[in-house]
């Protein structure tokens, strides 16, 4: 066979690898100068993106407030009513038929008025006759004295005339008592607050014919449980509220019991109060005893205080101008009470706390008002 035909398929051959080499090599350069280009892209994008999240994550809007000292209280709440000391209900001393009502309800009455007049008429027949029978052993007795005198007669006469007379004038003076008790009368100064006797009506001992309140002497009374009795003594101070009158004073508990009722498991406490036109009796009454304070120390809101692991921080601020950063602050806390809590330690008068934005805040945080 030719070598003439081997050989030219061989040079063909060549020179289609030769030109496919260069193809690649053209392509290869392209690819390299987009991947230049995108990755620059990349790095541009990245940067931007990262800077945007950390603008969103580490500056937020909050509100701050100055960290004082003042003087923190803790109460015991207690609801109670306004009394009256003196509320009487009056009834008869002795029993009969009501014939006259001397007082209305409102009016003022003073101790000794008769309010009211039980039927005395037979009564009152009866002191007339023993009248009369005094006066004639009255007359008896002055004859046989001057009859005595004069040594006429006998001791014996003169001692039963002198009996005689002394015995009426002791009925006469019983008798009048009795009649003293068909008055009914008031035995305090106050007002008539109800009428409840009826003319005609039978009045008797321990039943009610009138009401009678002195609205100048009040007093508000509560109880107060037996877990807290240790807590309450006479003369500690007391926030009273009036909520239908509204009206709020300070005032101190005038007698707080040392007994606990055994039944209720309460003690008692009373506290004074001036007398007030507004003021009833039964009204509601709040009270707040006073059983905790501290003076000079740093309070805080309580919605502000944080926990982590069970111990609690607020975040607090930090820098000047436009680089402010949020700062966790570990406290300890005292009492509390409703919205108010004392701080012990861990926060000095003149720095600054987060009120409202702290939630998600973390050391170093960037922040603006």
């Amino acid at each position: 066979m030719n070598k003439r035909y081997f050989v030219l398929p061989l040079i063909s051959l060549m020179i289609a690898c030769g030109g496919g080499e260069e193809k690649k090599a053209d392509k290869l350069a392209r690819l390299k100068q987009e991947k230049s280009k995108l990755d620059a892209e990349i790095k541009t994008l990245e940067k931007e993106l990262k800077a945007g999240d950390s603008t969103a994550v580490k500056t937020k809007n909050v509100t701050i407030a100055d960290v004082q000292t003042s003087t923190f209280e803790h109460f015991i709440d207690l609801q109670g009513n306004v009394d009256a000391r003196e509320n009487v209900d009056v009834s008869a001393q002795s029993p009969g038929i009501i014939k006259a009502i001397l007082v209305r309800e409102g009016q003022a009455v003073s101790k000794g008025q008769t309010l009211a007049q039980v039927d005395d008429q037979v009564m009152r027949a009866n002191l007339a006759q023993l009248q009369t029978q005094l006066d004639l052993a009255t007359a008896l007795f002055n004859k046989q004295a001057n009859l005595w005198n004069q040594k006429i007669g006998s001791e014996v006469q003169y001692l039963t005339a002198k009996s005689q007379k002394e015995t009426l004038e002791k009925n006469i003076a019983a008798m009048k008592e009795q009649i003293n008790l068909t008055r009914i009368i008031s035995p305090i100064n106050g007002t008539v607050d109800a009428v409840i006797a009826k003319i005609g009506g039978a009045a008797s001992p321990g039943t009610p014919a009138f009401r009678v309140v002195n609205s100048k002497d009040l007093r508000v009374v509560a109880n107060v449980a037996e877990s807290f009795a240790g807590k309450v003594s006479t003369g500690d101070e007391v926030e009273v509220t009036l909520p239908d009158i509204q009206k709020t004073f300070r005032t101190k508990i005038g007698f707080a019991s040392r007994v606990i009722d055994p039944l209720s498991r309460t003690i008692r406490v009373e506290i004074p109060v001036t007398g007030d036109k507004d003021l009833h009796p039964n009204m509601i009454a709040l009270l707040r005893i006073v059983d905790y304070r501290a003076k000079d120390v740093v309070v805080i809101p309580v919605n502000v205080i944080q926990y982590s692991l069970g111990k609690p921080y607020v975040m607090t601020v930090k820098g000047a101008g436009d680089k402010l950063q949020a700062v966790r602050s570990h406290i300890e806390l005292g009492r509390t009470y409703n919205d108010k809590a004392e701080v012990k330690s861990g926060l000095n008068p003149g720095e600054r706390i987060i009120t409202t934005g702290f939630q998600g805040l973390n050391d170093n945080d960037f922040i603006k008002l």
